[in-house]
């Protein structure tokens, strides 16, 4: 008889596949097509995250005014997030605040705040980034745990 070294046999099952076995082949089925699916960007989606432009206040086109000699960056989470939507980068507003538990009318905290970024409004976490002279951020920030942040745009 020949050698059996070089003969191509087919593969034989012996009966179906273990349990075991066809758990962990769908397993690997369905996280390969979780991952396609996520990997898989629409063509009228953009691939980066989204960013809000600047509008024409001498700075260049698609860059964040920069931080004004003095003030302090500060993120600020509004109650409302819809209101992240009319706001861009270099726009001035007035950031109010009601108390966790205190009176229903709410306070300015820093008037004439500029919006140096707005970030995250289509992730769903989402900020407003503020300059602030450092006695207002240093108000901003020490609020009790429950404080809710609004603005007011101004003109």
């Amino acid at each position: 008889m020949a050698s059996d070294e070089g003969a191509l046999r087919p593969v034989r099952w012996r009966g179906l596949p273990r349990r075991r076995t066809l758990l962990r082949v769908t397993a690997v089925a369905v996280l390969l097509g979780l991952a396609a699916a996520v990997f898989q960007t629409p063509g009228g989606c953009p691939a980066g995250p989204a960013r809000v432009a600047a509008p024409t206040t001498g700075a260049p086109p698609g860059a964040a005014p920069t931080l004004p000699a003095g003030a302090v960056g500060v993120p600020v989470r509004l109650a409302e997030p819809a209101a992240l939507a009319v706001l861009r980068p270099g726009v001035r507003v007035d950031l109010l605040v009601v108390p966790a538990g205190g009176s229903a009318d709410p306070t300015v905290i820093a008037p004439r705040a500029l919006v140096l970024d707005v970030v995250g409004v289509v992730e769903g976490s989402s900020a407003l980034y503020l300059a602030l002279p450092p006695e207002q951020a240093r108000r901003a920030v020490g609020l009790p745990e429950g404080s809710r942040f609004a603005v007011v745009v101004r003109g």
